[in-house]
């Protein structure tokens, strides 16, 4: 017997020393496990709003008996959540606003409230808004902008994005507003194609805790 009995104590003695590894390792693995989660939803990453594409195949304006625009806008709108973790909720709906001379001249909901972005995904809207006729407040600032745009047949438009969203485990509401400044050559159908460079939109400043 005495030769199991030195192979029990080594045993046990190997288990003893074993424990104490597992333990180290266990603590080890909590606190990198808090250091991740505090990474992972401490510090929020703002999203990225880029156009892609666009087209203008009509942009005519009236003035009588109204200032109207009759208008054919299509485009490409990419909005990133950068964070790995966190997804977004809309505690607002979010929209798109098409403006020229910033006047709102249309406007579009992306999504509604209550909708969710979740964390590293991309979402692609293919938006396309036309009208034979709608009023829009120029003024006169606003039709001498015209006329000097449809002298050159490039055009100045902005498409304005705004939201309210609330991130994962997090109370505070945050608002969005990106600006994304046009300009857009007007390509009538049947005529070539125009090529447009792609235009990352800029973020207005975020609120405190956002």
């Amino acid at each position: 017997m005495g030769k199991l009995d030195d192979c029990w104590e080594d045993i046990c003695y190997q288990w003893d020393q074993w424990k104490y590894c597992l333990a180290c390792a266990g603590i080890l693995g909590g606190v990198a496990l808090f250091a991740v989660l505090i990474a992972a939803y401490s510090f929020i990453r703002h999203i990225k709003v880029t156009v892609d594409d666009a087209s203008l195949t009509r942009f005519e304006l009236s003035t009588s008996p109204t200032t109207a625009l009759a208008y054919n806008l299509s485009l490409t709108l990419t909005i990133r959540n950068p964070n790995w973790a966190m997804s977004l909720k809309n505690t607002k709906p979010l929209v798109a606003s098409y403006k020229f001379d910033d006047q709102q001249f249309d406007r579009v909901q992306l999504s509604d409230k209550g909708a969710k972005h979740p964390a590293g995904k991309t979402r692609v809207y293919h938006l396309a808004v036309g009208s034979n006729g709608s009023y829009v407040s120029l003024g006169n600032s606003g039709e001498v902008e015209f006329r000097k745009d449809n002298a050159t047949g490039t055009f100045e438009v902005e498409l304005a994005v705004a939201g309210e969203v609330r991130y994962t485990a997090r109370y505070t509401k945050c608002k969005i507003e990106a600006s994304c400044p046009l300009k857009l050559q007007l390509a009538p159908p049947g005529t070539a194609a125009v090529v447009f460079q792609k235009v990352k939109c800029k973020l207005a400043d975020p609120d405190k805790n956002c």
